[in-house]
C-alpha cells in the first residue's frame, strides 16, 4: 500500500510539472520498483525546496546557535544580531530570531538585512501589517534588494491585508522589472477578480510561456504556478 501510494505520488508530480513527462512516466510504469525511487531521487527533489524538519536542524546546529548568541550577546553589533537571527529562522524558532533582529534594529533602524529578516519572521507568523511595514521601509530604502523578493513579499502582505487595489498596482509595477511566476500568477487573480479578464488572460498566458521558455530546472522548480496559471485560465469565461 505505501509503494502504490508512493508511486501515485510521483505520476501525480510527473503530471503536474515534468516537461518530459511521457519518457518519465513510461519509467514510471514500466520500471516497477526502481523507477519512483529513480524519478524521486532525478526529477522530483531537484525541483523542490525540501528542507530537513525544523526539530533536526535545531538539534543538528545546537552548537552553532550557541556560538552566535554568545557573539550577539558579547559583541553586541547589528551584524552578530543579523547572524543569529539568520539561524534560529532557518531552524524554526522565529519569535527568539524576531527579537534578535529587532535587537540589530535598536542599533541600526535602517539596517537592510535586519529588516528584511524581521519581513520573513512576520511573514511566516502571519503578522501581515508588520510585514507590509517593514518591506515597505526596504524598499523605500533600495527597491532592488534581493532582486524582487522583498517588493513579492510586499504585495503578498497587501492581498493578505484585503488591500487589492494596492496590491494591483504594486504587482503592475512589480513583473514589469521581475518576472516571478507567482508575481504574474497573482496580479492575474487580481485582474479577474476586478473583472478585467482580458487582462488576466493575458497575463497567465505570459507567465505560461515565461515557464515554457525557461530551461527545464526552472520550469520544474516552476510547476506549481505553471499548473495554477492553466486552472485559472481554463476557469475564465472567453472575452
Amino acid at each position: 500500500v505505501l509503494y502504490f501510494a508512493f508511486w501515485l505520488w510521483m505520476v501525480w508530480h510527473c503530471l503536474r510539472t515534468e516537461p518530459d513527462r511521457f519518457l518519465w512516466l513510461w519509467v514510471l510504469f514500466v520500471v516497477q520498483g526502481v523507477g519512483p525511487v529513480l524519478y524521486f531521487f532525478l526529477r522530483y527533489l531537484p525541483s523542490t525546496d525540501l528542507r530537513p524538519p525544523s526539530f533536526f536542524r535545531r538539534w543538528t546546529r545546537g552548537r552553532e546557535l550557541a556560538r552566535l548568541e554568545t557573539a550577539a550577546v558579547q559583541i553586541g553589533n547589528p551584524h552578530q544580531y543579523i547572524q543569529w537571527g539568520d539561524l534560529l529562522r532557518e531552524v524554526g524558532r522565529y519569535e527568539e530570531a524576531g527579537n534578535a533582529y529587532d535587537r540589530a534594529l535598536k542599533k541600526d533602524a535602517l539596517n537592510l538585512q535586519a529588516l528584511w529578516g524581521a519581513a520573513q519572521v512576520a511573514t511566516v507568523r502571519k503578522l501581515h501589517e508588520r510585514t507590509r511595514d517593514l518591506t515597505r521601509q526596504i524598499l523605500d530604502k533600495d527597491p532592488q534588494y534581493k532582486f524582487g523578493d522583498v517588493s513579492l513579499a510586499h504585495g503578498k502582505a497587501l492581498i493578505e491585508l484585503g488591500e487589492r487595489d494596492a496590491a494591483a498596482a504594486h504587482f503592475e509595477q512589480h513583473v514589469r522589472r521581475w518576472r516571478h511566476p507567482e508575481a504574474v500568477y497573482l496580479l492575474a487573480s487580481l485582474c479577474a477578480e476586478r473583472g478585467n479578464r482580458q487582462a488576466a488572460r493575458d497575463h497567465l498566458q505570459s507567465v505560461l510561456h515565461d515557464i515554457n521558455g525557461s530551461p527545464a530546472a526552472i520550469a520544474r522548480k516552476h510547476g506549481r504556478w505553471k499548473s495554477r496559471a492553466k486552472q485559472l485560465l481554463r476557469k475564465l469565461p472567453i472575452a
